[in-house]
């Protein structure tokens, strides 16, 4: 099915194929798939280890702590978490709760402490992974710039905290500035319009919305998809749902994706964006 979209401030915009508008998302979207390919990208993401208090064996024998690829040296070293810090070599790693994680190079692999719901873990990328190097390609919808909505923004007094839940069960408090709003109007013959409310989280400056729609599981990834948005401006806030685009879930088992909160998840459809990987 087919959506007009209605919203509360702006007007509804047309495109073609070779459009200035067109060839804008071609170009996001060539970036967005370039990211995923790139050596450290998601698609070289190749293992997830959950650390235990104390000494944390690293090598690449299967009975290691944290398992490098076959090849990689046996025994790399020791990674040493106490009180939620990991020591590597008598040094203090910052993980991916600070701006700008400690990444360890061993060989070809890069390892970065990551903290999910109070476990701290390590992230191991691949350049050499299967996933990065048998990767097909993405899948889109038709660019449609009537998918470019000015949505109408409704701040809240103070930012809110709610509740993410991620992929693996773990929840963590997350602030939200406010939230969204639009009209989805359905096609003939039942015509039915529906108000949509999209409650994004703060993130790097700008907006970051976790959704689910009424194509995810279909035409989409099933857990629901990503949208970024710079903040809002004179109470308007610009969602391009063309530049929807699949969580690393979609690509990797060792991502620890967030998933749409229940206040984002729509009967409508979003046919807009990234599909399925692999499919349609």
């Amino acid at each position: 099915m087919r959506f007009t979209i209605l919203f509360a401030a702006g007007t509804l915009l047309a495109a073609t194929a070779g459009t200035p508008y067109a060839d804008d998302a071609a170009k996001w979207r060539a970036g967005y798939e370039t990211s995923l390919k790139a050596p450290d990208g998601w698609l070289s993401v190749a293992g997830l280890f959950w650390l235990h208090e104390g000494d944390n064996l690293l090598g690449s024998d299967p009975q290691s702590d944290v398992v490098l690829p076959a090849g990689g040296p046996k025994r790399a070293g020791v990674l040493h978490l106490s009180g939620g810090k990991v020591t590597f070599q008598n040094r203090v790693l910052k993980s991916d709760a600070t701006a700008h994680p400690d990444v360890v190079k061993i060989g070809d692999v890069s390892l970065t402490i990551v903290e999910r719901g109070g476990k701290t873990g390590v992230r191991l990328r691949d350049p050499n992974a299967q996933t990065r190097r048998e990767f097909t390609g993405c899948k889109w919808f038709p660019a449609d710039a009537s998918w470019r909505i000015n949505a109408k923004w409704v701040a809240y007094p103070q930012p809110k905290k709610i509740a993410i839940t991620n992929i693996l069960g773990m929840t963590d408090q997350e602030a939200s500035p406010g939230y969204a709003e639009f009209t989805i109007q359905g096609k003939a013959p039942s015509r039915v319009a529906r108000t949509v409310r999209l409650e994004p989280v703060e993130e790097d400056g700008g907006l970051f919305f976790i959704f689910k729609d009424a194509t995810s599981g279909k035409s989409t990834y099933g857990a629901g998809r990503f949208l970024d948005s710079v903040m809002p401006k004179a109470g308007v806030v610009e969602l391009d749902f063309n530049k929807a685009y699949n969580p690393p879930c979609a690509f990797t088992a060792f991502a620890t994706c967030p998933l749409p909160p229940k206040q984002n998840v729509m009967a409508a459809a979003i046919e807009a964006g990234e599909k399925s990987y692999g499919k349609h």
